[in-house]
């Protein structure tokens, strides 16, 4: 049987004239609609879209690879202090507020009326004096010595030429500034986390780890050495009077500013116990 053999040149011919024929009713040049098809193709490209498209700098030569962030330093802002106790945190930070508003601010401002804020800082001065066997210990045992020589120079200075701690002589004559250590930063200075976030009545924010840090603390206060120890009680309320009477409107203006002011005053809370153990 005869093979028959089939001209295709007919058939391209034929299919190039329809084609042309088809732009030609649109009036679209073949040329022009080609460019318009790669362009819609580069355009619709995910490395072209407008949420990743940058502008960079031509390299005069190969950049160095850049190094991989630490697990530590790739998800440090991740890490958030857990509040499994919100409830009770909350119905604690309210009658903290209570207690502020209807009793330590009028209390405070009757006291200010009375009492003069040169000897209000005095005061505060003193308080300050003789709790120094709590940062002078905390600043040893974080391998502080400098810290400690600092707190023991202080001591010696303002418990002498400062009449008792009434005056901050070293500050203001030899500029040595207190170290403002305690246990719960020395827990987390030894790597101890703040476990969950607490509210306690009339102490305020506190994490777990501060809560035990506070406990320890009480070991080196010798306010908790007055005997009766309704003095001690005494004694602890007068100097809490005395400090909120030197930050009237702090509290307020925080308060005010804060959408949720229990968060606020968390993350505020928080923060700062973490900037403290950071710092070397």
């Amino acid at each position: 049987m005869p093979v028959v053999k089939r001209n295709r040149v007919p058939f391209v011919q034929h299919d190039r004239r329809e084609r042309e024929a088809l732009l030609r009713q649109g009036e679209i040049p073949e040329k022009l609609f080609l460019f318009c098809l790669v362009a819609l193709i580069l355009l619709l490209h995910p490395s072209f879209t407008l949420a990743e498209t940058k502008v960079m700098p031509v390299p005069t030569e190969k950049a160095p690879p850049e190094e991989p962030l630490a697990a530590d330093e790739e998800f440090e802002e991740e890490i958030i202090t857990p509040d499994p106790l919100e409830p009770w945190n909350r119905l604690m930070f309210q009658f903290n507020d209570k207690l502020y508003f209807w009793v330590l601010k009028p209390a405070a401002k009757g006291y200010n009326a009375v009492v003069p804020r040169g000897a209000r800082v005095s005061v505060r001065n003193f308080f300050h004096n003789i709790t120094t066997p709590i940062r002078f210990v905390n600043s040893l045992l974080q391998g502080k010595p400098k810290s400690a020589v600092i707190e023991a120079t202080r001591f010696g200075v303002n418990s002498t030429l400062g009449i008792a701690g009434l005056f901050d002589v070293a500050q203001k004559k030899f500029d040595l500034r207190a170290q403002e250590e305690d246990l719960g930063l020395t827990l987390g200075h030894y790597g101890m986390g703040e476990v969950i976030y607490l509210v306690w009545p009339f102490f305020g924010p506190s994490t777990l780890r501060d809560t035990f840090g506070r406990v320890g603390d009480a070991f080196l206060d010798p306010v908790n050495y007055v005997t009766p120890m309704r003095d001690s009680v005494a004694i602890r309320a007068y100097d809490t009077l005395n400090e909120t009477s030197l930050q009237l409107g702090d509290y307020e203006d925080l308060k005010e500013a804060a959408i949720d002011p229990y968060l606020a005053i968390k993350d505020a809370y928080v923060q700062h116990r973490k900037s403290r153990i950071s710092e070397k």
